[in-house]
């Protein structure tokens, strides 16, 4: 059943580990997210609540140290999992946003034909080869959809590991980058370079502290 459609609620909070008490029920009309702020899965679905304009909460897992009772939300502990106010759990980020997109009505990511949607899912495989085919701006044409909220976190995180300029020969690609950072959705989730580098100096440390680096 299609769900009314809410104005978002973004939260991060804390990650919680170990010893945690794990969060009550989800509110009526609301989605909650299990996610970590750094992880690129998770920013697929948390980009793809964002475009819709959903309203949700976050719970933030640390995934150095697993509270035990998030076991019962995925068999293997790992993000991102949606689970609305019916007990309901889905994992695995294509899979939430393209529940997302089906459940909630207002703006639609993925196309309605059943040609344009499947032309997408194989565009994941192919996608620089095929916007320079394409000749478009986008991924799946000339407006954002949801290939390119699936492909972005990855390339936001390019300039943080030092490797941006591996697109310089790929004119179509660079394009794209710089439309996507037009975008108010991408913007709206960007992620500070410093608290990310932050992030990953003490995650291969492991260090558990990790994943609530930059937060007061």
């Amino acid at each position: 059943m299609r769900r009314r459609l809410e104005i978002q609620c973004e939260d991060e909070t804390r990650s919680l580990g170990k010893g945690s008490c794990p969060p009550g029920p989800v509110p009526e009309g609301l989605i909650r997210i299990y996610s970590m702020r750094f992880c690129p899965y998770s920013h697929r679905t948390r980009l793809v609540l964002k475009a819709k304009g959903i309203r949700h909460e976050v719970v933030n897992i640390n995934l150095r140290n697993k509270p035990e009772w998030y076991y019962t939300k995925h068999p293997f502990g790992q993000i991102p999992v949606l689970e609305n106010s019916q007990c309901q759990l889905i994992y695995e980020s294509v899979i939430t946003c393209e529940y997302l997109d089906d459940a909630y009505p207002g703006r639609r990511l993925f196309p309605y034909d059943p040609y344009e949607r499947a032309r997408q899912k194989m565009l994941l495989e192919l996608f620089c080869k095929i916007l320079d085919y394409q000749n478009t701006t986008y991924f799946g044409g000339d407006c954002i959809s949801m290939i390119d909220y699936l492909l972005w976190p990855w390339f936001e995180r390019l300039d943080v590991y030092g490797i941006a300029d591996c697109v310089n020969h790929t004119p179509a690609l660079r394009l794209w980058i710089a439309a996507m950072k037009q975008d108010p959705t991408v913007c709206a989730l960007l992620i500070d370079k410093n608290i990310f580098q932050g992030f990953l100096n003490l995650y291969f440390q492991n260090n558990p502290q990790a994943f609530d680096f930059g937060l007061p």
